[in-house]
């Protein structure tokens, strides 16, 4: 086979491989964006155990938070996906508003926000 024939069939070749390997790199970053919702989802379950006893150790929620809070700036890092972002950006304000709600006293923080915001990212996540 001439070279400049071996050439275009590598390079035919190559171009075919280039979508199915950017596919993975999507497939993949689909996977950490929903292992990261899922890390998520177990910080909320631990505010909400630590909301109820917030009086008696606002720490303990406010590490919750913290938790939270890594996960979102991981997913916001590795994230090009238009609706992740506004789930994430959501989820952020969400703590945020716990956050302050703690901060100022408050013993009973309500923590729906966060639960609802961090269900609206998986669900992007898993679609």
């Amino acid at each position: 086979m001439p070279t400049s024939r071996r050439l275009a069939t590598a390079t035919a070749g190559a171009a075919l491989l280039v979508p199915f390997l950017l596919g993975c790199g999507a497939l993949e970053k689909a996977a950490d964006c929903v292992r990261t919702a899922d890390r998520i989802a177990d910080s909320v379950a631990d505010l909400q155990r630590a909301a109820d006893g917030a009086a008696e150790d606002p720490q303990q929620a406010a590490e919750a938070l913290d938790r939270i809070d890594k996960n979102v700036d991981d997913i916001q890092k590795d994230t090009g996906d238009a609706d992740v972002k506004k789930a994430v950006d959501h989820l952020d304000t969400a703590v945020g508003n716990v956050r302050a709600s703690l901060e100022k006293g408050d013993e009973v923080p309500d923590v729906s926000p966060v639960v609802d915001a961090a269900g609206e990212l998986t669900k992007v996540c898993t679609s």
